[in-house]
């Protein structure tokens, strides 16, 4: 069989093939190779060859460790060998690998990169050291020990440690299996410890076949079927409790910001005060908080004692549709490069990684995103599938080298948060983010706008001072029901609580007990209850009949009685009170502090304005500037070369091929490229080649400082410029030697 070498094949290659090839391995082209050699040469590397491997399925890999257990990287062997060994047809398989110029030659001289071994370890396949003379061995006559532990290494890898590997005895005279299999020369002693199946014997007790028959297909995915707008609607459900306990966590964090950890990100006491607040697991506020730092929402501080704070974008965002709310946080997640999943888990110094430290970061977390939901995305409209282990094995199948030892728990984390997100619902890829997949914003944003449920205007006011909201209210209403209610139960149906002080906090930002009745009378779908009326008269009756201002502060009262009854409480002198006239309390301490004490005394005070009015002193929540931030996306495959670039890359090439391959007459140099008194005689033998059109080999250094060979027929010598007949320019100053083409 003839002996070819890749860069002998790859210079026979035609330019489609060269192209495949460069589309395949894009590192390979950068920068241009100078000739076939070079390009060989690359191709060869370990780090070009692990990253061409990735993108293989486990059958091609299958072939290609069948490859290595033929030697096909030492010699060349003809395809029928790699055919009974695998038990299938390889061809298919080849091609790809052929295509990556992984394995080259024809069928009956198929080779493959040396390195490869290097790279899929030293027994390909789970097969160890070949021994000839054990190829026709009958193991019929072992016992069932010896048997069973021959199968066990036979199911790879094919050591095995044991301490009868030490012990150099007879036949007759072994009393273990590894020593009877040792004297039978069945096995072989690799140390004192330690013990190798030979690989004639691994085939024998694998039928003869390298791979069992599961490494030819991919396995099967089953999925369920469900309309799409089924899918929608159930995604936009969970999309709208996201967005609201992400609302919540704003909230929260504006009002009490979790400082930063000194070693960056967020301490598990703050985690878990978020979760119980949110009423959610550890998981989601984890999931919570990352995506609301790499939505630009949330960010450092920045200060000597740095917090976890909203950024102005936080009230732009709330102020969004919901739709529009969803897509931020969508792509914010579809890019993000950190794997929250990570969170929890010990680093290599045994440390645990907390959510938004350096420790989640991950690069290639969005390719990997992209990757798991491309393969949803290969399903019919509203196709599911049935189980996340069925994903996991069909993409492990596609692409086993890729991933790392993370590869499986990085799918289950993708689909858990995509559905969490409302990305995904019944294991199926809603129609906003198939579109939002596609880079289509605009489709992305009506088809969740679509599926979301449309806000309502009403509520249901129960005798029990419940307030039930069946479904998302208007903005406008629900920050009103927020004003006066707490929130008990969240959900598609969220339940308030109206208590005393809920209502005094409504009349605290400025309500009027009129007011209150009208947003009952107007948005309640069943009647006021009369229980809440007089709540609110009565709170409302006793409300700001003590009233206070900025003396720093001050406190008024027309009822003297009242005024007495708090100058003789404890909190008088706590707060510094003093009377200035009958009606008038003033202190030095801040009004909102002040009221604060007076309402934990058992008091209930409203602060006033320069005009009289009620005002609202809660505070408005902790804002930092938002940190605008390129936003590098990662994508699963980077973009494909195009023809152009493609063309040039191989003419580059073919030029390097040509040159190296053609006898030049005597040289012409010139040290450092141009100049010095070689340039006369250049400049004569490039007009002597004009003038005769002769073909003239010369060394050219590019823009980038890179070396290569040329042929070229000049057409015109000036200007310190060659320009060849294909109307090539070269600055004569890059060309370092010329010489004429011999025939």
């Amino acid at each position: 069989m003839p002996a070819t070498s890749l860069a002998d094949w790859l210079r026979s290659a035609s330019d489609d093939e060269l192209a495949a090839l460069l589309q395949a391995r894009r590192d390979l082209a950068t920068p241009p190779p100078s000739d076939s050699t070079v390009l060989a040469t690359r191709a060869g590397t370990a780090g070009s060859t692990a990253r061409a491997l990735e993108a293989l399925d486990t059958f091609t890999l299958t072939v290609l460790e069948t490859l290595l257990v033929a030697d096909a990287d030492t010699e060349a062997v003809p395809v029928d060998r790699i055919e009974a060994l695998l038990g299938t047809d390889p061809r298919p398989a080849l091609e790809r690998l052929r295509t990556r110029a992984v394995a080259w030659g024809a069928d009956d001289a198929l080779r493959v990169v040396p390195v490869t071994r290097e790279i899929l370890g030293p027994f390909p396949a789970g097969l160890g050291t070949s021994v000839p003379s054990l190829a026709e061995v009958d193991l019929d006559g072992l016992g069932e020990d010896e048997r069973a532990l021959l199968t066990a290494l036979a199911a790879g890898p094919p050591i095995g440690r044991s301490r009868d590997a030490a012990v150099e005895t007879t036949l007759d005279a072994a009393e273990t299996p590894v020593q009877r299999l040792l004297a039978r020369g069945l096995l072989l002693r690799r140390d004192g410890g330690t013990v190798e199946l030979p690989r004639e014997l691994g085939l024998a007790l694998r039928g003869g076949r390298v791979a069992p028959e599961s490494a030819w297909r991919e396995p099967e995915l089953p999925v369920a079927g469900h309309e799409p707008s089924t899918v929608d609607r159930a995604a936009a459900g969970e999309a709208a409790e996201f967005l609201r306990q992400l609302e919540s966590l704003l909230t929260l964090w504006s009002e009490q910001p979790p400082p930063v950890l000194k070693a960056g990100g967020l301490g598990v006491r703050e985690l878990r005060k978020a979760a119980k607040e949110l009423e959610v697991d550890d998981v989601r506020a984890c999931l919570l908080a990352e995506l609301a730092a790499g939505a630009g929402l949330v960010a450092d501080s920045q200060t000597t004692t740095p917090e976890w704070v909203p950024t102005t974008l936080t009230d732009s965002w709330l102020a969004s549709e919901p739709a529009q709310r969803w897509i931020l946080l969508a792509q914010a997640w579809l890019d993000l490069p950190r794997l929250p999943g990570l969170a929890g888990r010990r680093d290599a110094r045994d440390k645990p990684m907390a959510p938004l430290s350096e420790d989640l970061k991950r690069p290639l977390a969005p390719a990997g995103r992209r990757r798991v939901l491309a393969a949803l995305a290969e399903l019919p409209p509203g196709a599911g599938v049935r189980g996340v282990d069925d994903l996991v094995a069909v993409l492990a199948w596609r692409a086993p080298r890729r991933g790392g030892r993370l590869r499986d728990e990085a799918v289950r984390w993708t689909l858990a948060e995509a559905a969490a997100l409302g990305v995904t619902a019944l294991g199926a890829l809603t129609t906003a983010s198939r579109a939002l997949l596609g880079d289509d914003r605009t489709t992305a944003l009506s088809s969740m706008a679509g599926a979301m449920p449309e806000p309502i205007e009403h509520v249901l006011v129960q005798a029990d001072l419940t307030v039930v909201a069946p479904g998302p209210l208007t903005p406008e209403l629900a920050a009103a029901i927020k004003t006066v209610a707490d929130i008990e139960s969240a959900g598609h149906a969220t339940v308030y609580r109206i208590t005393e002080a809920t209502v005094r906090r409504a009349l605290d930002a400025g309500r009027t007990a009129d007011e209150l009745h009208e947003l009952f009378r107007t948005h309640s779908a069943t009647p006021v209850p009369q229980s809440l009326s007089y709540l609110i008269d009565d709170v409302a009756r006793r409300h700001g009949r003590l009233r206070g201002g900025a003396a720093a502060s001050f406190l008024r009262c027309d009822d003297e009685v009242l005024l007495a009854e708090v100058l003789g409480n404890p909190v008088a002198a706590e707060y510094e009170l003093r009377k200035i006239a009958p009606t008038v309390l003033v202190s030095p301490v801040p009004l909102a502090e002040v009221l604060d004490g007076l309402r934990a005394a058992g008091f209930t005070p409203a602060a006033e304005g320069p005009d009289g009015r009620v005002l609202d002193l809660r505070p408005a929540g902790r804002r930092v500037p938002a940190r605008p931030k390129a936003v590098r996306r990662v994508l699963a495959e980077p973009p494909p070369a195009t023809p152009e670039q493609l063309a040039h890359v191989i003419a580059h090439l073919r030029a390097g091929d040509r040159a190296a391959s053609r006898r030049r007459g005597t040289e012409v140099r010139l040290p450092g490229g141009g100049g010095g008194s070689d340039t006369a005689a250049t400049m004569a033998l490039l007009a002597r080649a004009s003038r005769e059109q002769r073909e003239v080999w010369i060394g050219f250094v590019d823009a980038h400082g890179i070396a290569s060979q040329r042929i070229v027929t000049p057409a015109h010598v000036g200007g310190g410029i060659l320009r060849s007949t294909e109307d090539e320019h070269y600055p004569l100053h890059r060309i370092t030697s010329a010489a004429l083409v011999e025939d």
